[in-house]
């Protein structure tokens, strides 16, 4: 059988709700056609796993692309404290740059 990937990660969320980076995935596949369902999942990965840092870029380059200015700056500077409380310095200035360019518009 040749599962399409949301039906492979959805699969994979019933044999572990809590697996993060399969809701990660799960809420990029959405992303691309079906933004209340990305949304939905997007909020469930910052209310529950606020920690997984990938999601705050990805989440508020959605609320950007939406035209949802004001969410993707809170998003993308909650993703920079939490980047510099875990020291992640890539990924903090990945964060830092998209904020400044937004801010900048």
């Amino acid at each position: 059988m040749n599962l399409t990937r949301i039906e492979q990660l959805l699969k994979f969320l019933e044999e572990d709700p809590n697996d993060v980076f399969s809701l990660y995935a799960l809420a990029l596949e959405y992303k691309k056609n079906n933004l209340a369902e990305a949304g939905k999942l997007f909020r469930h990965l910052l209310t529950h796993h606020p920690e997984y840092l990938p999601t705050y870029y990805q989440a508020a380059l959605m609320k950007e692309e939406t035209g949802e200015t004001s969410e993707a700056l809170q998003l993308y500077q909650q993703g920079i404290t939490l980047a510099r409380k875990m020291n992640d310095s890539a990924t903090l200035k990945e964060l830092q740059a998209a904020y400044n360019l937004l801010a900048d518009d």
